[in-house]
């Protein structure tokens, strides 16, 4: 499915101000604690990092031609959303957020791998931030490769 944003930037642009300025101040703390290797885009309409084809060629097991998302961040039509796949496939890591995100204070609106929010302040900054740095390229692509399922796992 080809995108109908050119760029992050575009992206960003084509949000009403309040939404920009919220969706900015995630994108900041995730550029920030972004392990090295993981690339900034736009993937399945929204931003996205992910592992670039260049290090993983075989790409994401549901669309190969994508590659495998990390951490995706959203404006949906009633919510904002961050899609934390980079804690997703760990239950330690999911338990964790969980209880940290608790600790926050703040009401947690949460999926499987999605945090929505409507408004910035509801979402715990900092530990997003924490989430994304807590492991490597290395270690995501090494637990990915662990929850593929085994019909579409590549011989090797």
């Amino acid at each position: 499915m080809a995108s109908k944003y050119a760029s992050v930037q575009d992206y960003l642009d084509s949000l009403p101000e309040d939404r920009r300025v919220a969706i900015e101040a995630v994108r900041e703390v995730i550029l920030r604690n972004l392990p090295k290797g993981f690339e900034e885009g736009i993937q399945y309409n929204m931003i996205g990092y992910y592992v670039p084809h260049s290090i993983y060629p075989d790409g994401y097991h549901c669309d190969p031609k994508e590659p495998v998302p990390f951490i995706s961040l959203a404006s949906q039509k009633s919510h904002m959303a961050v899609y934390m796949f980079c804690i997703y496939a760990s239950e330690e890591l999911t338990n964790w957020f969980i209880e940290e995100y608790k600790k926050s204070g703040k009401k947690m609106d949460m999926g499987k791998s999605c945090v929505r929010f409507k408004k910035l302040e509801n979402l715990p900054l900092e530990l997003v931030g924490e989430a994304v740095g807590k492991i490597s390229l290395e270690e995501f692509v090494a637990m990915y490769e662990e929850q593929i399922p085994p019909s579409k796992r590549k011989k090797k």
